[in-house]
């Protein structure tokens, strides 16, 4: 296990630092609607997701100064390994995308940022202070509430469910060495070197699946590259820097309120008061959140 003194990142976090990461994830909310607009498979199209921006990843790191080898070997093979886990979260939640409602697939997707947040305290090797618990409890409870609406679903969607909650368990496991390696590495190396792990098994997958490929519109799957693995996976692996695990986590559940809103808006899936209570809870614990990262 890393010193717990590695896992904490700064707490001189600035206003563009919490936007960076309020951007990260309002992007990455998105992603489940390009996955439905892409003609492509479901694990084919998170494959393009992450082979088509290697070179601008890549261009970034290096144009930016930051280093693309010659890093230890032991960073090398961590982020490798978060590689594989993104590769294997992403082929179970694209999957998942296709059998439940967005609000659901973004929901259990991000699942994992509860283990990211419990993970967050053991690394360091302490209790939550009182609003630090407060806004898990709140999370939680906003999160339950949402979980407690997709049991108004059908068998298909029972399992696009459990197929994005393994997603989400896998995509903790990205994100925690991710953020062990964000100490030493940039955003751009880190997110190139994961990506070029991830590809190749999602090809893998896909080709095992049977799944079409190569697409015949791609402007869904270019979107989808664009928006939720540079932009959102971009902003997202450079604020892992700046804030706590806590935080990462917190801010995590607001994807499945942009989700509902999303398969509301472009699917007319229903919201209902139950659905914006639980949305409110969630909204609660990240401002209590930010008010104890900004005491701390």
């Amino acid at each position: 296990m890393a010193e717990p003194q590695t896992l904490q990142p700064p707490r001189t976090w600035q206003w563009r630092h919490f936007l960076a990461l309020l951007a990260a994830n309002a992007a990455l909310a998105l992603g489940p609607w390009w996955v439905r607009m892409a003609d492509s498979g479901p694990v084919s199209a998170g494959f393009w997701r992450c082979f088509l921006p290697l070179p601008l990843l890549f261009a970034f790191a290096r144009f930016s100064g930051q280093p693309v080898s010659g890093f230890p070997r032991r960073t090398l093979l961590i982020v490798l390994a978060a590689g594989l886990f993104f590769g294997v979260d992403i082929a179970s939640w694209h999957i998942g995308i296709g059998m439940t409602r967005l609000g659901n697939a973004t929901l259990f997707g991000n699942a994992g940022s509860l283990i990211v947040m419990i993970w967050g305290f053991v690394a360091l090797r302490r209790r939550p202070h009182w609003p630090e618990a407060l806004a898990i409890l709140a999370a939680i409870a906003g999160a339950a509430i949402l979980f407690g609406r997709s049991l108004e679903i059908s068998t298909r969607t029972l399992a696009g469910d459990l197929f994005s909650l393994f997603a989400g368990v896998c995509y903790a496991f990205y994100l925690i060495p991710l953020q062990t390696a964000r100490g030493t590495l940039g955003n751009w190396s880190l997110l190139a070197w994961s990506s070029l792990a991830s590809a190749p098994l999602l090809l893998a997958i896909a080709l095992a699946l049977g799944e079409p490929i190569w697409p015949t519109t791609w402007w869904p799957v270019i979107g989808l590259a664009l928006s939720s693995q540079v932009l959102g996976q971009g902003l997202l692996v450079y604020s892992l820097k700046h804030f706590r695990p806590l935080v990462i986590g917190l801010m995590l559940l607001t994807q499945p309120v942009i989700g509902v809103l999303a398969g509301w808006l472009a699917f007319d899936e229903a919201v209902g008061g139950v659905d914006l209570l639980g949305m409110a809870l969630v909204a609660s614990a990240l401002v209590i959140a930010r008010a104890s990262e900004k005491s701390a």
